[in-house]
């Protein structure tokens, strides 16, 4: 029987027997039906629930009645800005204007609007001014409290206020989304809503300026004082602080209007059959079929169409990454069995090929819970699992990756399975008991000619603000996964098979906090020494809400420690450093010449006692 997706017409909701949806989703993404969007899986887990469920899909911005096709929803609008932030979507990390991936003009018909979250729900708000409007996703989630916006450079406030949407749900929100579904449907005004994990609401200051906060509610510095980096500093600090669900408690933030932003504390992770559950969802694996009848491109469903994911989460805890702070630190893996049900749906599917693109998630070769202690719920407060060394109470095994991507790969239809998540290499180097095991597998069976692994830096100041670990943990993995590929090689042509030699693609970030000039050039050397592949594209550091990394930015002060920390481009004397430190990884370029030798003449330091050669 053939799945079809969540309809995206009032034609095709009469369909499903239903005369208006008690749900809209109005999302900034195309629609995929697919487990990797989060449109998708809300709108599934509403289905499973009882509850009718319209999408709206990358609505005209600048049209309120495009956000009325379904007409007035029984219960309320979801928004989402989609997978990414909008304005991430929207512009590269120098704040430039993207111009590939389509149109990304808020004033084009079907385009993502600059901070969609507050576009979106102002038209549907003009549309319905009594209809509940409910945020999630990866927007609303890093913006919930006052945060520091990279694009404005100041201090934004939440979004929930910005937006003047109803509630916002923050997180991974399957759970948090039905309880607010039940209690809609029980006749709870939205405003109401004040008690469910994983959610961020309003409480306004009585006349006397008192405020109903939860009784254990932590009061942060207000917003008024938040351009005091001090203030900011502290702020960022409880919040941190208050990201678990087995110890987080309720954060209130006051605000000039007479109100607080309370933000409740995490839902818990799912637990594994809840995931489960979750993943065997009846999902069509592929675009709307809108798309195609317009002849419209969807570039993302290349990508996952056939790509499996089996965690969330990630103790791995890097300080640009905002995963922890969205999804959490606990990571909850899936059953092999319910993986393996979603291959054998993918092996049906009429466009798959035989090859399962990826196995994998934030961390591919993390399975599950760190430790004893995470497995309980509870996590260790500022202490990092992986960081400076791993922890002596992790269990790194690999051995349950290896089984499910052996299970994978046998199911029927399947050729290939390839593993091109990043794979953390300090976890394979810890592994004692299957390290090597995985490497040889790895390297032998789910490697499509380069590896992707993420060193970031190699500058032992600029890790340690990016809580990453030494180049020598990285030169430990990039040994063995050498001597694992040449293992295969040699046994491949031993066989009479054809076989090419593999490779690591290092990823490496220019111009984080921590890193200085000198740094960038020190890390260009150790490069040229290894002989690594060096990426065409070197990622800026991008300051996203709510990470580390852009806190470092932004006060240029490491919060638990108060040291400062090197900001590059924050320096007036120096406002070009980002520019500098990228135009000096790339330095065989021709454009980047002027910009290499500013960059050396800074350091004192001349092309040719490096050995290179500039254009004049």
């Amino acid at each position: 029987m053939a799945i079809h997706p969540l309809p995206m017409t009032r034609e095709e909701l009469s369909k499903t027997g239903a005369e208006a949806p008690d749900f809209v989703i109005v999302t900034g993404d195309q629609y995929i039906d697919h487990p990797s969007f989060g449109a998708a899986v809300i709108g599934r887990v509403l289905e499973a629930a009882g509850y009718s469920v319209g999408i709206i899909s990358r609505p005209d911005a600048g049209e309120a009645a495009d956000f009325g096709r379904f007409g007035r929803p029984r219960l309320a609008f979801l928004i989402t800005a989609g997978s990414v932030d909008s304005l991430v979507a929207n512009y590269s990390a120098n704040k430039r204007r993207r111009r590939a991936g389509g149109p990304v003009s808020g004033r084009r018909p079907g385009a993502l609007p600059d901070r969609a979250c507050i576009v979106y729900t102002n038209r549907c708000k003009e549309l319905y001014k009594d209809v509940p409007v409910v945020l999630g996703g990866i927007e609303a989630s890093l913006r919930r409290l006052a945060h520091y916006d990279y694009w404005s450079d100041k201090v934004r406030r939440s979004v929930l206020l910005d937006s003047k949407a109803d509630l916002l749900v923050y997180g991974m929100g399957e759970r948090a989304i039905v309880e607010i579904a039940n209690a809609l449907n029980d006749g709870f005004a939205a405003r109401d809503i004040t008690w469910i994990a994983g959610t961020v609401f309003r409480a306004p200051k009585d006349a006397d300026g008192s405020s109903a906060l939860p009784a254990a509610a932590i009061v942060l510095p207000p917003y008024a004082r938040l351009t005091d980096k001090a203030a900011y500093l502290d702020s960022f600090v409880l919040k941190y602080d208050n990201a678990d669900a087995a110890c987080a408690k309720p954060l209130a933030e006051e605000y000039d209007a007479g109100t607080y932003v309370v933000q409740n504390p995490p839902q818990p992770p799912l637990s594994t059959s809840e995931l489960d559950a979750v993943y065997d969802l009846p999902y069509s694996y592929g675009a709307h079929p809108s798309y195609a009848a317009r002849g419209e491109n969807v570039p993302a469903l290349n990508e996952i169409q056939f790509s499996i994911s089996h965690v969330r989460g990630c103790y791995g805890g890097c300080a640009f990454c905002a995963i922890t702070y969205h999804q959490g630190r606990i990571p909850t893996g899936r059953s092999a069995k319910s993986v393996v049900r979603e291959a054998k749906k993918m092996a049906a599917h009429p466009g798959f090929k035989g090859y399962i693109h990826d196995v994998g998630g934030p961390t591919a070769n993390i399975m599950g819970p760190a430790c004893a202690k995470q497995r309980s719920g509870n996590t260790c407060l500022r202490k990092y699992c992986l960081w400076p060394n791993v922890c002596d109470r992790l269990d790194p095994d690999h051995g349950a990756y290896l089984h499910m991507l052996r299970a994978v790969a046998g199911v029927d239809g399947v050729k290939k399975v390839f593993v091109r998540s990043g794979i953390r290499h300090d976890l394979v180097a810890s592994d004692r008991v299957n390290g090597k095991k995985f490497m040889r597998e790895l390297a032998a069976n789910h490697v499509s000619g380069l590896l992707k692994t993420a060193p970031e830096h190699f500058s032992p100041a600029t890790l340690r603000a990016m809580r990453k670990p030494g180049k020598e943990v990285y030169d430990i993995f990039c040994r063995e996964f050498e001597a694992a590929d040449t293992a295969a090689l040699t046994a491949a042509r031993n066989k009479g098979e054809k076989r090419s030699k593999q490779y690591i693609l290092p990823y490496f970030i220019s111009g984080h906090p921590g890193s200085t000039l000198r740094d960038a050039l020190n890390l260009t050397l150790a490069i040229e020494k290894s002989g690594a592949i060096v990426p065409d594209q070197i990622q800026d550091f991008y300051p996203t809400p709510g990470t580390l990394s852009t806190c470092l930015y932004y006060t240029g002060v490491d919060p638990f420690t108060r040291e400062p920390v090197p900001v590059p481009g924050r320096d007036p004397a120096l406002p070009n450093e980002r520019e500098l430190q990228r135009a000096l990884l790339h330095h065989n370029k021709s454009e980047n010449s002027r910009l290499v030798r500013k960059a050396l003449d800074i350091l004192g330091v001349s092309a040719a006692e490096l050995g290179w050669r500039l254009r004049p």
